[in-house]
């Protein structure tokens, strides 16, 4: 998984999401937006079939996709979601990812 360090000044022009990070062939790509000692967003470029193997995280987290469709599986359901949907993953609940198609998304990590 390639990974960039986070710019805040990149962030204090408006910008369209999907062209902030691009696909590349059988990866993941991922950019952190902000890293906080309370959270963080990350940006997620999944090619398509490529994924995240079933783990678990202490926090909770939020999937949003921006592009594309996915398979979110979550506490053993599996979740069929595309660009314009969200899902909780709980802290402690066992999750994965899998790419029905290449899809882009935005995660944020909420520690508390």
């Amino acid at each position: 998984m390639n990974q960039e360090q986070p710019s805040n000044k990149r962030l204090m022009t408006p910008r369209s999401i999907n062209d902030s990070l691009s696909y590349q062939e059988d990866s993941v790509v991922s950019r952190e937006l902000i890293h906080t000692s309370t959270g963080s967003v990350t940006l997620f470029a999944f090619d398509k079939n490529q994924g995240l193997s079933e783990h678990t995280t202490p926090y909770d987290a939020l999937v949003m996709i921006t592009d594309g469709q996915a398979e979110v599986t979550v506490s053993g359901v599996k979740h069929e979601i595309k660009a314009g949907d969200m899902l909780l993953m709980p802290a402690s609940s066992p999750h994965a990812l899998k790419a029905i198609e290449p899809f882009k998304m935005v995660l944020i990590m909420i520690k508390s």
